[in-house]
């Protein structure tokens, strides 16, 4: 009978975030896969965690995942865990996630601290529907397309961003989405010097490119409102005269009734003036 690999969230900078299950967890498993052993062993001693440890990481995900299937299928259990958080999410855990499941192997995941989710919470933006992004590619190309893509997002999105490209990134956004556009900066979370910063877009990027940010940032950025998106509906159609607006829908083989409204619609005004701009 196989092992099981066990995803545990690991505190994401204070220690006490850390929960009993996990620690339990740590202890019982045969292995524990850390993305660097280095870090994670500050953990282990903290918490007298006497459990063998290898090293799984971005480098080594395939070669090592083969040799942690392997040993999961003689049947060793195997805790994962990365830096800070919970594995899976922006780290190859999702790698070895899927390496098991191919290999018939159960994977359960013991819930946990979450930056993604505690930057969210306390950044003072919706949150009922969210996009997680985490680190925008460093390919120029695929970095540009991916924000082009999120002119047109309306849930709020949810950036990581190391300390010295943070101000770039600012920057970036704050071209693709607007300088008004409503941002929080959550810096340090659950540290000491943890900081929390309601601005916007524009006001963020000015303010990093003069002063140094330290510490691992989230960028809890707001999606685009349902008033932006009908005002540039109606800027779109401002530039056309009204009949070539209605020759459009004729064309499509709407009758005039139908083409009316939907060009009102289209407009945003009734359509009654649509029908009086016609006859004029």
């Amino acid at each position: 009978m196989s092992g099981t690999l066990y995803l545990c969230a690991t505190p994401i900078g204070n220690l006490e975030d850390i929960t009993f299950r996990v620690i339990r967890t740590l202890k019982e498993v045969d292995l524990i896969a850390a993305e660097d052993t280095r870090n994670s062993i500050k953990l282990l001693n903290h918490f007298e965690i006497h459990t063998p440890m290898t090293s799984y990481h971005e480098y080594n995900k395939f070669e090592k995942g083969r040799k942690l299937v392997e040993r999961l299928l003689a049947g060793q259990n195997v805790a994962l865990i990365t830096d800070a958080g919970t594995p899976g999410i922006s780290d190859p855990g999702e790698e070895l996630v899927k390496m098991c499941y191919e290999a018939g192997i159960v994977v359960t995941s013991l819930p946990g601290a979450a930056a993604c989710i505690t930057a969210l919470t306390m950044s003072g933006v919706e949150t009922r529907r969210f996009a997680f992004e985490a680190f925008l590619p460093t390919d120029k190309k695929e970095r540009e397309q991916i924000l082009t893509d999120l002119e047109r997002e309306i849930r709020t999105m949810i950036f990581y961003e190391a300390p010295h490209r943070l101000s770039k990134t600012l920057r970036r956004l704050a071209e693709h989405l607007g300088d008004e556009r409503r941002a929080t900066v959550c810096r340090e979370i659950t540290k000491r010097h943890e900081s929390v910063f309601l601005t916007t877009l524009g006001e963020a990027a000015a303010f990093y490119e003069t002063n140094e940010a330290k510490g691992e940032c989230v960028l809890v950025v707001a999606g685009k409102s349902r008033e932006e998106i009908e005002s540039a509906k109606k800027m779109r159609w401002e530039g056309m005269d009204i009949q070539k607006h209605m020759d459009l829908y004729l064309e499509q083989g709407m009758d005039k009734k139908e083409a009316m409204k939907k060009v009102a619609k289209d407009r945003g005004v009734p359509k009654r003036d649509i029908y009086n701009l016609l006859i004029q």
